[in-house]
């Protein structure tokens, strides 16, 4: 439709200099291509989005849905009163264009797994239309639901909530037929009351749909029930339903009819069984479903940025392949920057609703937006289509044909997407670094939303500095960097000057102040544009001996930690220092809290308080001008609001841990292993060095390839720690080895190649602290770096 026509659907206020045509929303700069078909929706949310749009404008956009009163020279805006609001009543105008059946997910947990299953067992037949990976917002799921076109004859999309009064606002843009209601448990709890407040929301997605499927041998069921009525759609292991089912060896038994899958958990089993009964009410044959069920194993429905061969990154997203999940790929690829050179290998992309000529032109615009400058193809279609690609490319019939004849990669990023039947995931493996079977999984959503929520707690004023020193905590400073970068942080924090000059090389432009400079590296500083934190008066000789081009600096003031930093004695020869040197600038001038977490130390930290303000203005005197005073790190954040100053500190909360248990904070790090060896052992046999393990019964041990060399702590041994095998926390036994562990996983039924967890959900870095005496921090920054990291984005 034309840019003024909006006006039909939401009530705003025009001002139109040249109408354009327009297709495309968004609410990111970082995903615009600059056409003129896109409108940038200016979002008051975590930022406010009316910041960004002069990087909008740079960027070639001519069109804008605002809620600010602005004056956006050469720009089509539209004034409302909500953007949100707005954009939403946009989705809904264009869902209401189509009669199509639109199956619509919702519960606590499961929803992004139904989704994607339900979609693989429709897609035999029909073209489905579905959220990209967990596009199930307030903002996501308008932006799937845009995504409608005319060929497409189903969709599926799911909704999640946080709080009451959201689940309105996605049903009227969903507007579902069909609703499946996954399970209700703990997740998302914080925003609701009770356990029936969050059911009532959630059931408000369906209050217009024909349908409504859900378990009834569930304690919820009666509650759901009462609400849906007739529309219910029940299935069950135990109680009469309109399902009767029973999982059974390598099947699923419904209505008597058989299933075979190759699923085996109680989770994805009770998942699956949610696709199949939804699939048979859209019509689905049983022949159809099963061909459905062949492509469906228990593999990630997620982004996983992992290292590769010959200094490449790899991003594997070998089992999904439709166009929106395309573009989520490649926008996800924005926000890192160590390589500069980007290669796209893609299969045939299946069940698309659009003519091949169509979806490959689009597929070559978004090449070219996104400065991907290669193309390697996998299958007939896309092989067909090569004339309309323009960049460098390289086409193979199949999986096989790329395999016997895989093209060089070097220094450069590598995007995987594939149709599951191609089984480009052997193609991703194949560009893998190799490393033993220990990964340390990193979720880049939980960081997202850890990071968002200390951002909640600051005015938009305020900065933020976030600390990746120590390899980021353990986690992988170069990609955990350019993830902060790409959320537009302010600054970025290390210990050291090597940690500041690997990040430069690696595509990090932001700020970076480096927390203890050697006055040997000082001449580094220049170089690569960094920040050193002075912390006393030789520091400061030094620096000003060693730099010409004078870069900026950050004052340390000791105000009671007594770690380092300048002391309130030493302020008339600091000031002297001033006054002799204009040319120095000083970006900021900062204290450190030493009891921030623990209330019985409150009056110590406003006395800190107290000393660096008088000192601070002592400063600015001799400077004549205000740098950044910053003094909160993650726990002052929460409980000093008063002391946030012009920026804060984030440092470990970003990873999860909130010493006041006051956020919503998400575990980041997940350290995995898979078993090498079950060994069966009689009572009385012993097992490691020093026969330290005896079995008082015959027993099932696991051994896995994670020692203390990879930072499993020597103490964890001889049952001082749990690992999470089979859905059960099992103990170790015997000495942990430098690169072995033993773990008694008698009566789990465990195997060769299970997979172990060592710590995420359960246990927990927490709990691993408990176990050695120790503090989290320790824990998560001990995983050696011989640990592969994998960087997920669910």
């Amino acid at each position: 439709m034309l840019f003024s026509e909006l006006g039909r659907i939401i009530d705003g206020r025009p001002t139109i200099s040249h109408d354009y045509e327009v297709r495309r929303f968004s609410t990111d700069t970082r995903t615009l291509s600059g056409r003129d078909e896109e409108v940038f929706v200016a979002i008051q949310g975590n930022r406010d989005g009316h910041t960004f749009i002069q990087e909008a404008l740079a960027k070639g956009v001519k069109n804008f849905l605002i809620e600010k009163e602005l004056s956006i020279d050469g720009g089509n805006t539209f004034l409302v009163k909500n953007s949100l609001n707005a954009f939403q009543d946009i989705a809904s105008h264009h869902r209401r264009q189509f009669t199509i059946p639109i199956v619509g997910v919702t519960g606590s947990n499961g929803k992004t797994t139904v989704k994607e299953w339900l979609s693989v067992l429709l897609s035999s037949s029909l073209f489905v239309i579905k959220n990209p990976k967990s596009f199930n917002s307030q903002v996501g799921v308008p932006l799937s639901v845009m995504e409608i076109q005319k060929n497409h004859e189903v969709g599926v999309f799911e909704a999640g909530i946080s709080q009451v009064g959201e689940m309105a606002r996605l049903e009227k843009i969903i507007h579902p037929t069909i609703g499946i209601f996954t399970t209700l448990g703990s997740a998302h709890s914080e925003g609701f009351n009770s356990d029936q407040e969050k059911l009532e929301e959630k059931l408000q997605l369906f209050q217009h749909s024909n349908k409504v499927i859900y378990r009834k041998d569930v304690v919820y069921s009666s509650a759901i029930e009462e609400t849906v009525g007739q529309k219910s759609v029940t299935w069950s292991l135990d109680v009469k339903a309109d399902y009767h089912v029973s999982w059974e060896e390598n099947a699923i038994r419904i209505n008597g009819i058989v299933y075979e899958t190759s699923l085996k958990t109680e989770t994805e089993l009770e998942n699956i069984t949610h696709a199949i009964i939804g699939a048979l009410e859209l019509e689905q044959t049983r022949e159809g479903i099963l061909q459905g069920l062949k492509l469906i194993k228990p593999l990630p429905m997620r982004l996983a940025l992992k290292k590769g061969i010959n200094d490449c990154f790899i991003l594997d997203d070998s089992y999904n392949n439709d166009l929106q999940g395309l573009k989520v790929a490649i926008d996800y690829l924005e926000s890192h920057k160590q390589k500069q050179k980007k290669t796209l290998i893609l299969s045939d992309i299946l069940q698309s609703g659009e003519d091949d000529e169509t979806l490959y032109q689009q597929v070559n615009e978004l090449l070219l937006d996104h400065q991907i400058g290669r193309l390697i193809g996998v299958g007939t279609k896309i092989s067909s289509c090569a004339r309309l690609f323009d960049v460098e490319k390289e086409f193979f019939e199949t999986t096989e044909d790329l395999l016997s004849k895989l093209p060089e990669f070097k220094q450069e990023m590598v995007i995987v997407k594939g149709a599951r039947d191609f089984g480009l995931e052997r193609v991703a493996k194949r560009l893998e670094e190799r490393t033993h079977g220990t990964i340390l999984e990193v979720n880049f959503e939980a960081l997202q939303n850890n990071l968002n929520q200390y951002r909640n707690l600051l005015s938009p004023e305020t900065q933020i500095m976030v600390m990746v020193k120590a390899n980021a905590y353990g986690s992988g400073v170069l990609e955990v960097a350019n993830f902060l970068q790409h959320q537009r942080v302010n600054r970025l924090g290390v210990a050291y000057v090597d940690e500041a000059i690997l990040l430069r090389k690696h595509g990090i432009t932001i700020p970076i102040m480096i927390m203890n400079p050697d006055v040997s590296s000082f001449h580094d500083f220049e170089k690569y544009n960094l920040e050193a934190e002075i912390f006393s008066l030789s520091h400061l000789d030094h620096f000003l001996a060693s730099v010409t081009e004078y870069p900026s600096v950050h004052l340390k003031i000791d105000t009671g930690m007594h770690r380092l930093g300048f002391s309130e004695s030493d302020l008339p020869i600091l000031q002297q220092r001033l006054d002799a040197n204009p040319q120095l600038k000083v970006a900021g001038i900062f204290t450190h809290f030493s009891g921030s977490d623990s209330p019985e130390h409150d009056a110590f930290t406003r006395k800190q308080a107290q000393l660096f303000e008088r000192v601070y203005e002592i400063l600015v005197d001799s400077l004549g001008y205000r740098p950044l005073k910053h003094a909160c790190n993650s726990s002052g954040i929460v409980r000093w609001p008063e002391y946030h100053f012009d920026m804060v500190r984030l440092g470990i909360g970003l990873h999860g841990f909130d010493p006041t248990n006051t956020l919503s904070l998400r575990t980041t790090s997940q350290l995995k292993s898979t078993i090498s060896q079950v060994r069966s052992l009689e009572p009385g046999e012993t097992i490691g060095y020093s026969r330290k393990g005896e079995v008082k019964k015959k027993s099932a041990i696991a051994i896995l390839p994670i020692g203390y060399e990879d930072g499993f702590l020597r103490t964890f041994g001889n049952g001082n720690a749990m690992v999470w095998c089979r859905g059960r926390l099992c103990p170790t036994i015997g000495n942990v080895c430098m690169d072995m562990l033993m773990v008694d996983v008698t009566d789990t039924g465990a195997q060769e190649g299970d997979e172990v967890i060592l710590f995420g959900e359960s246990p927990t870095i927490q709990d691993l602290a408990k176990w050695a005496n120790t503090i989290p921090y320790e824990i998560l920054t001990n995983v050696s770096g011989r640990v592969k990291r994998v960087f997920i984005w669910e």
